[in-house]
């Protein structure tokens, strides 16, 4: 079973950090009537998008934790660096960034930090996603 949910979890938090921070949130302030209204549903998308990725880290924490050796806990393993880097991200642009572009605080800084942090936080999930979906390699 283990070795159907890393990837699972792996894919959900790449794919909702695609569809939310790439499809939707462009969407919301082309179609939207103002760019407040737009910013407000943004915020509250990216704050649900916080908890799916902590959620799927936390999953594929305990699952490179197993206590059974399997080959997808060492490719866990392997990933370990971008799950933790990928949470601290999620973690750092709620908490940290967000409430300053919500006070309109140096929009265009905080804007622009996000914006590089959660690209980040994308390219971890991919990472994660790539090394936990990898063929097991054989031994030499």
């Amino acid at each position: 079973m283990l070795a159907r949910v890393a990837p699972f979890a792996a894919a959900l938090w790449w794919g909702s950090l695609t569809a939310v921070g790439f499809m939707v949130v462009p969407l919301l302030f082309k179609f939207l009537p103002t760019p407040a209204m737009a910013g407000h549903m943004a915020a509250r998308l990216f704050t649900a998008q916080t908890w799916v990725s902590v959620a799927c880290g936390v999953v594929l924490l305990l699952v490179s934790r197993s206590n059974r050796p399997s080959a997808l806990s060492g490719r866990a393993q392997a990933a370990l660096v971008f799950i933790v880097l990928g949470m601290l991200l999620a973690l750092l642009i709620e908490f940290a960034v967000a409430p300053r572009i919500v006070a309109r605080e140096n929009l265009r800084l905080w804007h622009g930090a996000g914006s590089v942090m959660y690209a980040v936080q994308w390219l971890c999930a991919a990472a994660v996603l790539w090394r936990i979906t990898a063929e097991p390699r054989e031994p030499s």
